[in-house]
């Protein structure tokens, strides 16, 4: 699992590369909480384009960080959903909280 950031006119774009479940979701769950607090943005987007896989600790960890980033009145985007991540968001309910984006 590896994780990359770019910030761009106010967008922090999280890129989440390989599988996000329970063996990665505490390295992830770091990393993304320590460049929450780093970088200064407005809006967060999740690209999935890398991610093949997620279960649910993996979205676990999208919701805690969701939790997060609406306390501090941020705007959370999914992007780039493989067909495999994007039916177990559609499932699960992710989009009503985080909208897909392209």
């Amino acid at each position: 699992m590896d994780v990359k950031f770019s910030l761009s006119n106010g967008t922090l774009r999280v890129m989440l590369i390989g599988e996000l479940d329970d063996c990665s979701a505490s390295f992830v769950r770091q990393i993304l909480d320590d460049a929450l607090r780093k970088y200064n943005y407005d809006d967060v987007v999740f690209d999935m384009s890398e991610l093949n896989f997620m279960d649910s600790t993996g979205i676990g960890v999208l919701i805690g960080r969701y939790k997060y980033l609406k306390n501090k009145n941020k705007n959370i985007y999914i992007s780039n959903p493989s067909n495999t991540v994007d039916k177990i968001f559609r499932m699960s309910g992710i989009f009503e909280i985080m909208p897909k984006i392209s």
